[in-house]
């Protein structure tokens, strides 16, 4: 079994909410992590494992959250292919922070785990 497989079946393992905590916490990792150079491969992974994770989730949820999750999936694509160009410029890195955490606060609301706190 690959790399992929076995992460796929380890997420598919959580209950919808801690999935889309995880999700939640790639984003804000993305948003720590982009700034710093010693980081940008990890960056670059978050970003991949982020699309599969909304990949795996989507179609669980309520379908207005179903869109939202495909519209970030399609900007955490476009940050991916812009990602040379977004790392070297200090300006374009700070938006895309400041837009990874806004998502990352937007996918643990809809979670629900604040609630369940």
């Amino acid at each position: 079994m690959n790399d992929l497989a076995k992460t796929r079946e380890r997420f598919l393992r959580d209950d919808l909410p801690t999935r889309l905590g995880n999700l939640a916490a790639n984003l804000a990792r993305i948003g720590s992590f982009i700034n710093n150079p010693v980081h940008h491969q990890v960056v670059n992974d978050l970003l991949t494992e982020s699309k599969f994770f909304i990949e795996w989730t989507a179609a669980e949820t309520e379908t207005e959250v179903a869109a939202e999750l495909v519209e970030l999936q399609v900007q955490l694509a476009c940050w991916q292919l812009r990602l040379a160009n977004i790392l070297d410029d200090s300006t374009q890195q700070a938006r895309i922070a400041e837009q990874a955490r806004r998502w990352s606060n937007r996918v643990l609301h809809v979670s629900g785990l604040m609630q369940a706190a």
